[in-house]
């Protein structure tokens, strides 16, 4: 995610590195790539010119401590405007009508029928709503089935009226539905069209004064740049929407939708789609994401992803099994399994600090667990409660049977090994304990 801005922002930091303090000449040179690059991200010339001003001027406003480098100090500055330029806070949706209309409008191929899906599963899940979904959309071929199916699996109730190409009457008959069955959140999922496209554009205006909705989330792709920041204020002239969704965000090395969009519009980023999974949606959080612009990380939205999937009597279950030294392969899958469903793989890494500069130019594919899932897969009921029973005769065979080489079996019975190992020591406080108590004291410590 964004990681062509990244990369030139951190040349342009460069710039200062080893500088004993600020200066008219070094911030200038710096803003000059800050710039650049900016512009390279497809933002807005405009938003990019007026943000590199304020850090210029922040910058050079600010001393220079001992304890830190002017690098150390723009980065700081940095991290603060881009807070800013993103919104500054979280912006969440205003849910507390019953039932609450939300409208979806966007462009073809933005991912609006997608979004609408995960939207009703984040407020069934989340924000503990009873959604109702419809299905406006009665241009495209079997959009209608396509929200069916994404209903189905977030188990949502879909509306539809397959007898009518009115969307008006449609979207009026499903918040009528929702009134009288008690669904407390109404998801519009409506056709996409262009800007230019008048007749469409009337329609949807009209389904906004038919419907009334307290939302109306403008979808767009995110890696169309420039281009999606153009299409939302057009939008926006004509349906004042009250917030926007950036989809397939991690497919996108620039960045210029995210950092110029709210300065154009002046209308919030609500949401992120990290890919094409019903989990893949987060609520946006503008510092969370200038973080990591600028490399720091995103602990905060790695741990939340984590709890998402963080079952409490499975848990405890586990602990028990750890303890007893009864952790097995039936285990080990399924922690796997977490883990993936917490989203793209590259992705989760570069929300820890650090690591997203040291993986920039490391392939990290999704499937790498395949090879692992189909050792496992190969072993018997048996073999995966009992990995100590699992010798050389039964490893070939495991080998065989899951197209692996024979040490790649013999690896992953180490690794599985190993972890039993210490996570059998760190289940038992005393011997943690202990363990750390070995291990070297740092230079800071006492």
């Amino acid at each position: 995610m964004f990681d062509n801005l990244q990369d030139k922002l951190d040349r342009a930091f460069k710039v200062l590195k080893g500088q004993g303090n600020i200066t008219e000449i070094n911030v200038a040179e710096t803003i000059k790539e800050i710039r650049k690059a900016l512009l390279d991200a497809d933002v807005n010339y405009k938003t990019a010119k007026a943000f590199t001003d304020d850090v210029k001027q922040k910058a050079l406003g600010e001393n220079v401590l001992n304890s830190i480098s002017p690098g150390q100090l723009l980065t700081k500055i940095m991290n603060d405007e881009l807070t800013q330029l993103m919104g500054g806070s979280v912006t969440e949706l205003e849910i507390g009508k019953n039932p609450t209309v939300i409208l979806i409008a966007g462009l073809n191929g933005a991912g609006k029928t997608t979004f609408t899906g995960k939207l009703a599963k984040y407020l069934k899940e989340k924000r503990g709503k009873k959604p109702l979904l419809v299905a406006g959309d009665v241009y495209r071929p079997a959009a209608i089935d396509q929200l069916e199916v994404l209903a189905q699996q977030v188990d949502v109730p879909v509306y539809t009226n397959r007898d009518s190409n009115d969307p008006i009457a449609i979207a009026e008959e499903g918040v009528a539905e929702a009134k009288k069955n008690g669904y407390n959140v109404v998801i519009v999922d409506t056709a996409g069209r262009l800007a230019i496209d008048e007749a469409l554009m009337n329609e949807i205006t009209a389904v906004k004064e038919a419907t009334q909705p307290h939302e109306i989330l403008f979808v767009v792709d995110s890696m169309t740049g420039q281009d999606a920041v153009n299409t939302a204020k057009t939008f926006n002239d004509r349906l004042d929407f009250t917030g926007v969704v950036l989809t397939k965000l991690d497919g996108d090395t620039r960045g210029g939708a995210a950092l110029s969009i709210k300065s154009v519009v002046n209308k919030p980023i609500k949401f992120i789609g990290t890919g094409e999974k019903m989990e893949a949606l987060d609520v946006f959080y503008p510092d969370r994401m200038a973080s990591r612009i600028l490399g720091m990380g995103d602990v905060v939205s790695l741990v939340e992803r984590a709890q998402q999937q963080f079952d409490e009597k499975e848990a405890a279950a586990l602990q028990k099994k750890i303890r007893k030294n009864k952790f097995d392969f039936n285990d080990f899958v399924s922690q796997i399994q977490q883990i993936k469903k917490m989203g793209n793989m590259k992705d989760l890494m570069g929300m820890i600090p650090g690591v997203g500069k040291a993986i920039k130019d490391v392939d990290i594919d999704d499937d790498a667990f395949k090879p692992i899932e189909a050792i496992v897969g190969s072993m018997t009921p048996f073999e995966r409660e009992n990995p100590d029973a699992i010798d050389q005769k039964r490893r070939m065979r495991i080998a065989k049977g899951s197209g692996t080489d024979i040490n790649d079996v013999n690896k992953l019975m180490k690794q599985f090994n190993d972890m039993r190992k210490m996570m059998k020591q760190f289940s038992n406080p005393a011997a943690a304990a202990k363990m750390m108590r070995g291990m070297p004291r740092t230079p800071f410590g006492k």
